[in-house]
């Protein structure tokens, strides 16, 4: 079965009457009381205590709780492994080192040496058989102070496996000194891609899913790119397509110098004018958001004109913060990386800017959907009460769209 995971930052509240969905902490502390023998975790930092961010929040208790019960896990006999990107000089090392002293294995993979990257990706997999995809970083805040989207799948040994391989890269590169292999060796590789997605029965819904990555020089045989995967879902649409991101550039942002990367930006421009796709772009705005963002987002909007009929909307979503709640470093922002269309539900790990795509390490879930509607306006096919997972994922966008925190990127200054 498939979830939908969100994280809502204390204290946002939405009036729409809509059923929340299951937290990220409730979700992680869901798959440490299943684990019985691996555990492993691929993480861009690790900062789960007030400790490690000198604050002095109760909301950090959540994270608190997770790290304790992660550093109980090799007394009982677990394998625990940590993929991590290499550590900048100045993040803390508490919690990784308290893991390594408790047992787990933590490896730091020095993607900027190997790509000029990071290590962005945020996954757990559990005994080959469970797994959470998603937004949210081995960081307290992700809990309580920042909003997340991500996805668990349980009991399901063939999409976990297939992630474990995506894992299993990341470990290789884990070692000191370690280079890429071109090509990766045959064990790496997967059938499970874009062409010939794994089918399956996913909620009691037909679904065709697989995993993407990024970058190309981490992708084995027959592991699709995450951005041809991105690409693909939007040139696969003929109704809608809905974005929520945190951040949307069509420039990298972290190399010198910066460089124009108009590869999304330009598929949905042309959804947009050759297909007349509904497009709709709810983009994290904060203290930290790029000033280049902007402007760029507003030529988006600008393609819809009274006089064209071509749709296009960009609203950017604002978490509310109080004087206590703004004071914690790089929380109060939307963190969500998903796509939703009338087929396909994609949820990612990496901000939309070209570096995500080309240099830093990335992976997310595909899950093609198309279930016949039939008079009723019922899915046929769908287990009653349960929607699909596109389906939930579609009314979170709405639900976020339409509320008190989302404003339209032209009213907003």
């Amino acid at each position: 079965s498939v979830v939908l995971v969100e994280s809502i930052p204390e204290g946002m509240t939405f009036d729409d009457g809509s059923v929340p969905n299951p937290s990220t902490f409730s979700t992680w502390m869901n798959l440490l009381g299943t684990v019985t023998h691996s555990l492993d975790i691929a993480s861009f930092y690790w900062t789960m205590t007030n400790e490690d961010t000198r604050t002095h929040e109760p909301s950090a208790a959540q994270g608190e709780q997770i790290l304790e019960e992660l550093l109980q896990l090799s007394q009982r006999g677990i394998t625990v492994r940590i993929a991590v990107s290499l550590p900048s000089a100045k993040s803390p090392l508490n919690d990784l080192q308290a893991l390594e002293q408790s047992g787990a294995m933590v490896r730091t993979v020095d993607m900027p040496q190997l790509t000029g990257g990071v290590l962005h990706t945020k996954f757990w997999l559990v005994d080959d058989t469970h797994l959470y995809i998603g937004s949210a970083n081995m960081d307290w805040r992700s809990l309580t102070q920042v909003k997340e989207l991500g996805a668990a799948v349980y009991n399901c040994s063939c999409l976990a496996k297939d992630l474990g391989k995506i894992f299993e890269v990341y470990w290789a590169l884990g070692v000191p000194g370690a280079s890429i292999p071109v090509p990766w060796p045959a064990n790496y590789s997967t059938t499970f891609n874009m062409e010939t997605p794994l089918e399956l029965k996913l909620n009691d819904t037909d679904a065709a899913v697989y995993f993407s990555s990024s970058p190309p020089l981490l992708c084995a045989t027959g592991r699709t790119q995450d951005l041809g995967a991105l690409l693909n879902v939007i040139d696969a649409a003929e109704d809608f397509v809905d974005i929520a991101v945190m951040s949307y550039l069509p420039t990298t942002e972290f190399s010198h110098p910066q460089r124009f990367w108009p590869a999304i930006d330009n598929r949905l421009r042309k959804a947009v004018f050759e297909r007349r796709v509904k497009v709709r772009l709810l983009v994290g705005c904060w203290r930290h958001s790029k000033m280049t963002m902007f402007p760029f987002l507003k030529s988006l909007a600008a393609v819809a004109d009274n006089r064209t009929r071509y749709s296009v909307e960009v609203r950017l979503f604002m978490v509310p913060a109080s004087a206590a709640q703004a004071q914690i470093p790089y929380a109060r922002v939307n963190h969500n990386k998903y796509m939703v269309t009338e087929k396909t539900a994609y949820i990612g790990t990496s901000n939309w800017s070209g570096d995500y795509f080309v240099r830093t390490a990335g992976s997310a879930l595909v899950v093609n959907q198309t279930v016949s509607q039939t008079g009723a306006g019922t899915a046929t096919g769908t287990a009653a009460g349960t929607s699909t997972i596109r389906e939930q994922l579609r009314a979170v966008f709405e639900r976020d769209w339409s509320s008190q925190y989302s404003a339209n990127i032209g009213d907003a200054e």
